[in-house]
């Protein structure tokens, strides 16, 4: 079923089963798999503009957007060109998913969550309200973020431009816990299966299977 009022370009494929609601933007390139919903006001495959303000070069043509089967889209989120989504997924209210970013099987993007460019999040994986997943940054499977998280990628602080081979973001492996507003600093790896407190701030490497707490994070236990 697709509304009267979306907007959906010709070169869209459309599953099985697909709901598209009222007002909704489906740009060129995207395939929808079966099953899937996508909710009032969401745009799907928009392009990334500059204007001018942004150091890093962005895209100029319509690339791939693959959401998988069995996805939920909810209202107002912004998916830009070049995502691919897996089956069995959330992306909550007015999330924002930007390009180049790749994206596993039964995973929550949840309410307000902004994921930058060039960002790969594993299976399973749960991202809660508010928390801002910067570009360049990679999440395993299984890992839980709570709401408000902040993390950067340059330690410049935007200072020296856009430069690819410095920009880098945390590296979260699998079966990790981040706790509420924690802060995680620019290309700091967390070990599988450890734990970052709430409010912690992250500015250098956590092992395997220990839990950090503190402003700076220090390791207090093991899981």
């Amino acid at each position: 079923m697709i509304s009267k009022t979306a907007i959906v370009d010709s070169s869209v494929v459309i599953g099985s089963n697909v709901i598209i609601k009222d007002f909704v933007v489906i740009y060129p390139n995207v395939i929808i798999g079966d099953n899937v919903e996508i909710m009032e006001g969401a745009i799907i495959g928009r392009l990334p503009k500059g204007a001018g303000a942004t150091a890093r070069k962005t895209l100029s043509v319509f690339k791939k957007v693959h959401i998988g089967s069995g996805c939920v889209i909810s209202p107002h989120v912004v998916i830009y060109t070049d995502v691919i989504i897996g089956s069995n997924c959330l992306v909550g209210d007015s999330a924002s998913i930007r390009e180049q970013c790749r994206i596993g099987n039964n995973t929550l993007i949840s309410r307000f969550v902004s994921v930058n460019y060039n960002t790969t999040i594993g299976n399973k994986t749960k991202i809660m309200d508010s928390t801002h997943i910067t570009g360049n940054m990679v999440i395993g499977d299984n890992v839980f973020i709570s709401t408000m998280v902040s993390t950067t990628n340059d330690n410049n602080i935007g200072s020296k431009g856009y430069d690819e081979e410095k920009i880098c973001g945390p590296i979260i492996e699998d079966n990790v816990l981040i706790g509420a507003g924690a802060n995680l600093l620019p290309a700091v790896r967390i070990g599988k299966n450890s734990i970052v407190g709430a409010a912690a701030l992250v500015t250098k490497n956590v092992p395997e299977g220990k839990v950090v707490m503190g402003i700076p994070a220090r390791i207090v236990r093991d899981v």
